[in-house]
């Protein structure tokens, strides 16, 4: 019998039919097919089951866009992955903290977003270097302006970052649980602000995660309005973010250009969706409503102004000499840190990573067209600055070729009653990275269990290995670079 049940992305299957077996080779199986090249998607436990807790792994097949599903039980205590797969060690942390069996030998199992009944946030035990010269600088969790809260911890040698400890957990506010029972009215509401910027992305990862457990079809029509709306929220943020990048350095005509530009294309959302951050438009078996030829030309049109006007916000940057030596070679993530870590989305692509969901996991969503896959090299600011003005462009020229897309059908079908006792699991790539929402349905065809990974819960741990060796004060812009989301990992 295979170790591994393969399944499609949001394509469902029995629970029965995932393999069960033994710890050692489940650990095996996982670590060795990693080295082959497969990576780690999700590593959590679903449930008690035989004495103990049921863990499952699914590991992506990038190459061949399919999922890989094994489990096991564990009882207590169990052989951690993470000393041989880092990228399972946020995982790892996760299942301690949520049924509190412990993965023998992982480094630091510090809880991650501190539930009731465990250690106090803001008091737990934080890494130390030792030495006289080395001092700690503590920032947050409380931060200027409005934003939301995280606490820092730097060890410093003079202005040199020897390591930084991210300690997240503040926003913790249970929509996991909240899911589970589901699907009830208010789920997809939920999904929609699991990370506020990223609305119309969790979205389609929960209604993909519905319809596949549901063995429902979404109509071709309203998987290509779902796209156009992702796309827009992409390029929304990535503005934003460049825009945010030069006002770190002082450059305040681009910062000025791309804060008028981000406007603009929030505009162009709420003319798609009824809101600026998409909200209300993707709804289970489709979207809330159809765009009408006319509001589809407007689209397009206003598009290509922000495109000329982008172009010109992004030649002022590139070409400021002050810009660049700030930029360049600063907060450098290595290809190897990245891939060690399981780094996602425009962070790791700049760091030379080749992966994107909506290629490799292309459906259902991404049927026919798909946009072209920047990739950087040097996994530095300017390689992440560079990256979000290069996936601007693509997903510019992806969503004009949709909007000239003749009217295909329908834009909702109706909602089946879910299907128990099976499993699925949905991507689908946000503008930070790869989103993955799972569910297992339980007798009463209900989210026995539910679990999401925003990408900010991989990348937070990226930020910290590209702080190591940089001075304290270009903290505040290679986290910019990063500009990964708190409520995201808080969940």
């Amino acid at each position: 019998m295979s170790p591994f049940a393969r399944v499609g992305n949001a394509a469902p299957i029995s629970i029965k039919a995932v393999p069960l077996l033994s710890m050692e080779m489940f650990r095996h199986e996982i670590l060795s097919t990693i080295e082959r090249g497969y990576r780690l998607l999700l590593f959590c436990g679903i449930g008690r089951e035989h004495g103990g807790i049921r863990l499952v792994a699914a590991l992506a097949d990038d190459a061949r866009g399919e999922i890989c599903l094994t489990s096991s039980v564990a009882a207590g205590v169990y052989p951690a992955l993470t000393p041989d797969c880092p990228s399972a060690h946020l995982f790892e942390r996760e299942i301690h903290e949520e049924w509190g069996i412990a993965p023998r030998g992982h480094p630091w199992l510090k809880p991650l977003r501190f539930p009731a009944g465990g250690p106090t946030i803001g008091e737990a035990e934080f890494y130390r270097v030792a030495g006289e010269e080395i001092h700690e600088v503590a920032v947050g969790p409380v931060h200027a302006g409005v934003i939301e809260p995280g606490h820092f911890r730097f060890n410093c040698h003079g202005e040199r970052v020897i390591h930084l400890e991210i300690s997240l957990g503040y926003q913790h506010r249970g929509v996991e649980r909240a899911l589970r029972g589901g699907p009830h009215t208010n789920s997809v509401h939920l999904a929609e602000t699991i990370a506020g910027d990223t609305t119309t992305a969790h979205a389609t990862a929960y209604c993909q995660l519905v319809e596949a457990l549901s063995e429902t079809r979404c109509p071709p029509w309203a998987l290509t309005l779902r796209v156009i709306a992702i796309e827009l929220e992409r390029i929304a943020n990535h503005i934003g973010d460049l825009g945010a990048l030069a006002g770190d350095v002082g450059f305040l005509p681009a910062a000025a250009y791309c804060g008028r530009l981000r406007g603009d294309a929030l505009n162009l959302t709420s003319l798609l969706c009824g809101s600026r951050l998409g909200r209300g438009f993707i709804r289970p078996g489709g979207v809330a409503r159809d765009v009408e030829a006319a509001t589809r030309g407007e689209l397009k049109q206003r598009l290509a102004i922000i495109e000329h006007d982008m172009r010109n916000a992004v030649d002022l940057l590139w070409k400021s000499s002050s810009v660049r030596a700030r930029f360049e070679n600063t907060g450098v993530l290595s290809r190897e840190s990245a891939a060690e870590l399981g780094i996602v989305g425009p962070a790791g692509r700049a760091s030379g990573i080749d992966r994107d969901a909506r290629r490799d996991f292309s459906m259902p969503l991404y049927r026919n067209e798909r946009p072209a896959v920047a990739v950087g090299e040097t996994g530095d600011v300017f390689a992440r600055a560079m990256q979000r003005w290069r996936e601007i462009e693509n997903s510019i020229a992806l969503v004009t070729r949709l909007l000239d897309t003749p009217h295909d059908g329908t834009a909702a079908a109706a909602v089946k009653p879910l299907v128990p006792h099976v499993i699925a699991v949905s991507i689908a790539e946000g503008w930070r990275g790869e989103i993955v929402h799972a569910a297992v349905t339980n007798a009463a065809a209900r989210f026995g269990w539910y679990k999401i990974v925003d990408p900010s819960f991989r990348n937070w741990f990226g930020l910290a290995f590209a702080m190591r060796g940089q001075a304290i004060l270009d903290f505040p812009l290679c986290n910019k670079s990063f500009n990964l989301s708190y409520c995201g990992h808080d969940l």
